[in-house]
Formats: structure tokens, C-alpha cells, sequence
């Protein structure tokens, strides 16, 4: 129970030590794997940065790991991230394993039930996501699509002049759970 609020100063003398060194790598790590690993995230990204997390709490705090084992961990966790993302861009397949794809919520101003369900969303969020587009009247909305980073994209009517707006949802799942592409 001593040493509950303070356990000497070697643990505090590691911690000031760790901290800078971790802060300093983790950014250079980062800008080496590329803006990828900060950006809006899907949920590959998501474990990722978890794990980040925590092995840059390990790194920092845990006296049975050593700074240069933790930082190895940092930097074979990014390693990793930049070699299946490689991959995934070119392997159809891998990025069907490891990414979601966007999904059609709302097609021609009319809510998908099923696909709502599917990605456990309601009608109140899609309304909000309209009108955050500053998108009047569901009449006026050709899609809804909900990305692979869980952002909703709302595309209007409007949105091509020359072009149906549902052209560019070549690459999102619809209503039966085909790509639209094929359909």
C-alpha cells in the first residue's frame, strides 16, 4: 500500500526520459506512414490506432518494457498498417477482408429499411446528415451513402447538371447487397 501514490523517483526519472523520446518517434513514424494514419478512419485504422495507443502507454509506463522494445512495437505497427493498406489497393479481395465498403442508405429522396438496419442507423440521422448539407426537402436528395470511414455523403439532385447524381456511386453497396456498379 506504500507505494499506491509514489514508488521512488527512478520510475518518475524513466517516465521523463520515455515521454520525449516516444512523443518525438510517434511523429516521426507517423509522417513516414503517411497521412493515411491521421486521417478520417475505417475501422482497420480504428485497431490501429488503438493499438498505437497502447503500445505508446507501454512504452511510457511499463517498467517490464524496455523503450527500445516498445518503440520497435510502434514502428512494426505502422510497418504493418503501410504494408496491408499496399496491399489492399491492390487486391480486390484483401480490401473486401479488411475494409467495409460504402453502403446506399437513401436512394431517389426514400430511406433503404434494410440497409438502415443493416448498418444500424435511423431515419433521424439521416435527416440531420441532410440537413447538415443544407439539403431542404428529402425530394431533393438523389443519395445518401455511408462511407467506409462512417462519414455520410448526401448527394443532391442537383449535384451533376449533364450527369445523373447516381454516377458516382459505382462503388457502393445497394438495396439487394450488389454493387451498384452491376447492377
Amino acid at each position: 500500500m506504500d507505494k499506491l501514490f509514489f514508488d521512488g523517483f527512478m520510475p518518475l526519472l524513466r517516465i521523463m526520459v520515455a515521454v520525449p523520446i516516444v512523443y518525438v518517434a510517434v511523429i516521426v513514424f507517423v509522417r513516414m506512414s503517411g497521412k493515411r494514419t491521421t486521417g478520417q478512419m475505417n475501422g482497420f485504422d480504428w485497431i490501429v490506432t488503438v493499438a498505437m495507443g497502447s503500445l505508446v502507454a507501454s512504452a511510457i509506463s511499463s517498467r517490464s518494457v524496455p523503450l527500445a522494445d516498445g518503440l520497435f512495437a510502434i514502428a512494426l505497427m505502422l510497418l504493418l498498417q503501410f504494408l496491408v493498406t499496399g496491399a489492399v489497393r491492390r487486391s480486390a479481395r484483401l480490401a473486401r477482408l479488411v475494409k467495409s465498403e460504402p453502403r446506399l442508405l437513401v436512394r431517389n429522396g426514400r430511406c433503404l429499411p434494410d440497409a438502415l438496419a443493416a448498418e444500424r442507423m435511423t431515419e433521424g440521422e439521416i435527416l440531420s446528415a441532410v440537413r447538415g448539407q443544407g439539403v431542404a426537402s428529402m425530394d431533393d436528395v438523389a443519395a445518401v451513402v455511408l462511407e467506409t470511414d462512417a462519414t455520410i455523403s448526401v448527394i443532391p439532385r442537383t449535384m451533376h447538371k449533364n450527369d445523373s447524381p447516381l454516377a458516382v456511386l459505382n462503388d457502393v453497396v445497394g438495396e439487394n447487397g450488389e454493387m451498384l456498379s452491376r447492377q
